[in-house]
């Protein structure tokens, strides 16, 4: 199984629609929109292509060919403007392959790069282990816990607070 990251394109559109229909959405935020429509997807390319590289990196992750999963690293502004935060998704076919995490450390690497930063930032809900783990094995350390600080389909979830420093 080969895992690449791959810049979006207009060419992929059918692909990102494809994911972001299919993948599990327990754990995401709701700003991604549901049925994911054409008119997301014009939307979403656009601001990918004025923003990666200048304040973001966004990768399809592609595996053996196919598009699986999206991860991005945003950098934030105002006195928050050297640090990044990172989000991702994967397609469940995918899940427990190690992709993600080679994924995570592909992007950070980037992002430190393209970026001015000197951090990357990752939210995760409590009840995710999975992706707890994910950052874990990419080097992320966690810092803390925000107590009650999700709301999602009538939940309440704890907030995990993971940080990457530029120079580990």
């Amino acid at each position: 199984m080969t895992m690449e990251l791959r810049k979006w394109s207009p060419a992929l559109k059918q692909e990102l629609i494809g994911i972001c229909n299919a993948v599990d959405r327990t754990f995401l935020s709701n700003r991604m929109p549901y049925p994911y429509t054409e008119e997301a997807a014009d939307w979403w390319l656009e601001m990918v292509s004025e923003h990666d590289g200048k304040d973001g990196v966004f990768r399809a992750i592609v595996v053996d060919g196919k598009v699986a999963g999206n991860i991005s690293v945003e950098q934030k502004a105002d006195v928050y403007s050297r640090d990044a935060e990172i989000g991702y998704l994967l397609l469940t076919d995918y899940w427990s392959k190690g992709i993600m995490t080679e994924a995570v450390r592909q992007i950070c690497k980037l992002a430190f790069t393209e970026l001015d930063i000197i951090r990357i930032t990752g939210l995760v809900y409590e009840p995710n282990i999975a992706s707890q783990r994910v950052l874990e094995k990419s080097g992320f350390v966690r810092e803390g816990l925000q107590k009650n600080a999700v709301w999602k389909d009538g939940r309440v979830y704890g907030l995990c607070l993971y940080g990457k420093l530029k120079q580990q």
